[in-house]
């Protein structure tokens, strides 16, 4: 049970021993870094990761002399999590989505959300997946809930 507390404390404060960790690991860092980003981003389930506070610590460090981070690659692999995340996360809302409001007698997943959600996007598509990214758990809700409505 000590081993879950530990992984639950460590995944939501990571930013603290995100020191720690480029002191021990080095480039493994960054793998760690892509994971965490991926995940928030592509996951629909993880939206509690702290992505914005682990970016802003990570450049933080990269910018310091002191360790083995460089900030140019960091910038560009943490894109790529970013993109392809979205990626995922909409393909899983196109391919999974549907499913999830087949059910009438569900008090989350209702038809009527998905259809208002539809509409919404209908009138304000491009403008949302853009101010999504900006919003720290719509961003992982909007890739999916772009998917399920095919757009």
């Amino acid at each position: 049970m000590d081993l879950i507390y530990f992984l639950i404390d460590f995944i939501l404060h990571i930013d603290v021993h995100l020191a720690e960790l480029v002191a021990e690991y080095g480039v493994w860092v960054y793998a760690i870094l892509f994971l965490i980003l991926f995940c928030e981003t592509g996951l629909v389930v993880t939206p509690f990761l702290p992505g914005d506070s682990l970016l802003f610590v990570a450049g933080a460090l990269a910018s310091l002399e002191t360790n083995d981070l460089n900030v140019h690659m960091m910038v560009v692999l943490m894109l790529i999590a970013a993109i392809v995340g979205d990626a995922v996360n909409y393909t899983i809302g196109r391919l999974f989505g549907e499913k999830l409001f087949s059910n009438p007698n569900s008090k989350i997943f209702r038809r009527s959300y998905l259809d208002k959600t539809h509409q919404f996007y209908e009138k304000h598509g491009g403008k949302t997946i853009i101010l999504a990214r900006f919003v720290p758990i719509v961003r992982t809700f909007a890739p999916f809930v772009a998917g399920m409505g095919h757009m």
